[in-house]
């Protein structure tokens, strides 16, 4: 079964699902979207009222800083996987629970292991406890690699909307600690389509 066909029947599961009271509240599940065969993935903590009405991930106001930090590497955000860890938006875009995270975590595992990324970036402290199982200020843990199930590279950055609270730009800010981090990333992309451009060519 190619990747596409993959991933569609996961989409309609999230679509489909009731495993937590989310499903009551909700507009639109957001599975994710973007590029299934990238090296890789973005993962936030879930989606917001914008989303939830489009049914996409990180289109409101911090996912339009999401595209603009990845685009400022040149790298196109249609060129990797943005999703989030709970597919449904939790209530006044609270943290989700323990336990909504526990009922859709098999969702994004299953799409990891579509994907089969190399590296994820977890954004905020709540998509990095997921990957990290502990829970860890994002200020001390992001720009750190990490690595989770073997060989994939856990690399926390700031969630966006972290970013939007905190506007400065001077050095050692958020947005400037951030700036560091994308390079960071844009680095290791180079070096995973190198790679994978090896192998098609060999």
């Amino acid at each position: 079964m190619k990747k596409e066909e993959m991933m569609a029947i996961i989409e309609e599961r999230i679509k489909n699902c009731q495993s937590c009271h989310l499903h009551l509240l909700r507009k639109n599940t957001v599975p994710g979207e973007g590029n299934i065969y990238s090296p890789i993935m973005f993962v936030g903590e879930g989606p917001g009222e914008e989303e939830d009405n489009q049914g996409r991930p990180f289109v409101g106001k911090a996912g339009q800083l999401l595209t603009k930090i990845i685009e400022s590497v040149n790298i196109k955000r249609e060129d990797v996987y943005i999703t989030n860890v709970v597919k449904c938006r939790p209530p006044n875009n609270r943290v989700p629970t323990n336990l909504e995270i526990q009922s859709c975590s098999h969702y994004l595992t299953a799409q990891i292991e579509i994907i089969n990324p190399r590296m994820i970036i977890p954004l905020g402290s709540t998509a990095a406890t997921f990957f990290l199982g502990k829970e860890e200020p994002i200020t001390k843990i992001r720009g750190k690699k990490f690595t989770w199930k073997g060989d994939i590279i856990i690399f926390p950055m700031f969630h966006p909307s972290y970013l939007l609270r905190n506007p400065s730009k001077e050095k050692g800010s958020p947005k400037d600690l951030t700036w560091q981090d994308i390079k960071e990333v844009r680095r290791y992309y180079d070096q995973f389509m190198e790679e994978i451009t090896g192998k098609i060519n060999r």
